[in-house]
């Protein structure tokens, strides 16, 4: 069965889609689930909106780390560039918080798997 993802992020030859903010949260809601399905893009995804505090999230440099540091594991491209510049924004405290989220997210995703 095939997976259904919509990217928050528009590519550089698509204009990026006005949404209001019931599609923002819709947005989100289905990154998340791709995001729970292993997909990298959407974990990429989520780290954008929330370092940029766009689709209906607000800006959270701890989340965005998170996100971005799944996203590297996971072996995204540009993740791991994009996580040490929100690092730069952060205090050690936020980091290692942002890693203690991405661990419990990865063993929640084991716990169910």
């Amino acid at each position: 069965m095939g997976q259904t993802w919509i990217k928050l992020v528009a590519d550089d030859s698509a204009p990026a889609a006005s949404v209001d903010s019931h599609g923002a949260d819709l947005l989100v809601a289905t990154c998340l689930a791709a995001a729970a399905n292993g997909d990298g893009n959407a974990l990429f995804d989520l780290g954008v909106a929330y370092s940029t505090g766009s689709h209906g999230v607000e800006c959270d440099m701890i989340e965005a780390h998170k996100w971005f540091n799944l996203a590297a594991t996971g072996g995204h491209e540009d993740a791991a560039s994009c996580r040490a510049d929100v690092a730069e924004e952060m205090t050690a405290r936020e980091i290692a918080e942002a890693q203690r989220r991405a661990r419990e997210w990865l063993r929640a995703g084991r716990a169910a798997a």
